[in-house]
C-alpha cells in the first residue's frame, strides 16, 4: 500500500486525532452547550428555520435525539418553534437572538481553546497547520455531505 494512501494516512494520524479530540473536548466541556447542540444551532444559523425531521436527517441522528436536543435548547430560549410558511400544519425550529449570541460566545471560547493548543507549536509547524486548514475544512464539508456514505 502506498505510503500516502488514505489507509496509511489514517493509520498514521488516528491516534493523535483521538488524543487531540479528547483533550479539546475535556477543555470545551466547560461550556454548558454540548457539541450536538452547537452543531444544530450552527446549522440553524447557516440554513435558517428547519423542520425537526430535516435537522435529524442532516445531523445524522434519530428523530427522538433531535427532538430532545431541541427541547433542551427551547427550554433555554436558544431556539423557538415557528409556523412553516409553506405548510401551515408544519412547524420549523429557528435560532433566537439569545441563541445567536450564545453560539457566538461559545464559538469564541472554543476558538481560544484551540488557539491555546496550537500555540504549543513552533512557527514552522504552525505555518503547516495554516496551509492544511483549508484541506481540513473541505474534508469536514465533504464528509458531512448526504451523498457520501458514512460509517
Amino acid at each position: 500500500m502506498p505510503k500516502d494512501s488514505p489507509q496509511e494516512i489514517a493509520r498514521a494520524i488516528r491516534p493523535a486525532m483521538t488524543k487531540l479530540y479528547v483533550t479539546y473536548f475535556r477543555i470545551a466541556e466547560q461550556s454548558d452547550l454540548t457539541g450536538p447542540q452547537l452543531s444544530i444551532m450552527t446549522r440553524l444559523r447557516e440554513e435558517g428555520p428547519m423542520r425537526i425531521s430535516q435537522i435529524a436527517r442532516d445531523e445524522g441522528i434519530r428523530m427522538p435525539t433531535a427532538s430532545n436536543a431541541l427541547h433542551q435548547l427551547e427550554r433555554r430560549e436558544l431556539v423557538t418553534r415557528v409556523r412553516d410558511e409553506k405548510d401551515r400544519r408544519g412547524v420549523r425550529v429557528d435560532l433566537t437572538e439569545l441563541g445567536e449570541s450564545e453560539l457566538e460566545r461559545v464559538g469564541a471560547e472554543r476558538v481560544n481553546y484551540l488557539a491555546d493548543m496550537l500555540s504549543a507549536l513552533n512557527e514552522e509547524d504552525l505555518a503547516q497547520c495554516a496551509e492544511f486548514a483549508d484541506v481540513i475544512n473541505r474534508l469536514a464539508d465533504s464528509y458531512g455531505a448526504p451523498d457520501i456514505p458514512q460509517p
